[in-house]
């Protein structure tokens, strides 16, 4: 089989749509952003994956694949990819009042006071990391909008609307930083091994792409979860007797 082949069967169309035209600088903007080394201290946070061991409701690699499914399609990964869509937007439409409606959204939905926590406190973070290293007006506009209470992925989209970083590929990017976070949690917490952890980013691939398109075409009267369970395992880890992560 020749090489044109293989890359034929490896690289699918469907796979690369959001990266069709993507210029260098954005895709090095993004890679950079949700690198670990990335200082948002996202690696201290579990979102509850961390009671969600102890509670004995992930035991394995397929478990914990079960419940990071759960919470990207009908969780908190679904609600912060809609919410980076729409701050996104805000931004690329010049609509200062849809920027200050998303930013009290996403404020006011966080489910838990751990969730609200973590959020807020990487988006900061991401926030005053990026008008240092890489700075924009967009930035500059939110910073005007309230009292430095900003989630995350509002932070994220508007970050990707002010470099001209196409939506869906912001928001790609950031699922797959979202769902890689809590896999080195669980890789570290169940224990399984560094291989079984690279299985879980291949096998939750489509599940993320799936979840971009949905929130791309999402309102954000379209927000809600039926992740019940997620929502418990946070509440309960605020009062663990013991914990290696903050949430």
């Amino acid at each position: 089989m020749t090489a044109t082949a293989i890359s034929a069967m490896l690289f699918k169309p469907e796979l690369t749509k959001f990266y069709d035209g993507l210029a260098p600088a954005a895709l090095y903007r993004l890679m950079a952003w949700f690198s670990p080394a990335f200082p948002v201290g996202a690696y201290s946070y579990s979102s509850g994956v961390e009671w969600a061991v102890e509670a004995g409701d992930i035991t394995d690699a397929d478990s914990l694949k079960r419940w990071l499914s759960v919470m990207l399609t009908m969780g908190g990964g679904f609600c912060d990819a809609v919410l980076l869509v729409h701050s996104h937007r805000a931004v690329a439409e010049n609509d200062a009042d849809l920027l200050r409606e998303v930013v009290e959204l996403a404020a006011a939905f966080a489910p838990t006071k751990e969730r609200f926590v973590e959020t807020t406190t990487q988006g900061r973070a991401f926030l005053a990391t990026l008008r240092s290293a890489w700075p924009c007006d967009a930035l500059d506009r939110l910073g005007k909008i309230s009292d430095g209470v900003f989630a995350m992925p509002v932070v994220v989209g508007v970050a990707g609307a002010g470099h001209v970083i196409p939506v869906g590929a912001t928001v790609h990017a950031y699922l797959q930083a979202f769902a890689a976070n809590l896999i080195s949690a669980g890789v570290r917490l169940i224990p399984i091994g560094q291989t079984d952890g690279q299985r879980l980013i291949a096998a939750l691939e489509l599940k993320i792409a799936a979840t971009a398109d949905r929130a791309l075409a999402a309102g954000l009267d379209d927000i809600a979860t039926c992740a019940f369970r997620v929502d418990l395992a946070s509440m309960h880890h605020e009062t663990q007797y013991t914990r290696l992560f903050r949430s």
